[in-house]
């Protein structure tokens, strides 16, 4: 159950971090690379260990949506992943992308309507 729970929190907490994705579609970035991502993210916002390398990967993320249907599509990744985990802080998910540098135009918070994600 653990192995599952990682990847969810994980998706969850770029959703935090890049919900300047785009709608669904041909979106270039799919969950599995989100969780990919933000996988070294998951102690923290979990509160089970430090930042540690959680910002190479809100960056390389941040990066990596180019394009408004990217960055709403990672919005979407995420916010279907935020209420499935109840051991996520959501506060320290919507903090990291100010912790690592990263400003985003949007709030990162399940009820963002992705598809106003620029």
């Amino acid at each position: 159950m653990a192995g599952i729970i990682r990847p969810m929190c994980i998706l969850l907490i770029a959703a935090v971090l890049a919900m300047a994705v785009a709608p669904r579609g041909e979106a270039a970035i799919g969950c599995g690379t989100v969780v990919s991502y933000l996988n070294p993210c998951l102690p923290y916002v979990t509160n089970k260990g430090p930042l540690g390398s959680c910002c190479g990967g809100v960056k390389g993320l941040y990066g990596a949506a180019q394009t408004a249907q990217d960055r709403q599509s990672v919005c979407s990744c995420l916010k279907s992943l935020a209420g499935s985990y109840k051991d996520v802080d959501l506060n320290k998910a919507a903090g990291l992308p100010g912790q690592c540098g990263v400003n985003i135009p949007y709030k990162i918070s399940p009820s963002t309507d992705c598809s106003k994600v620029n």
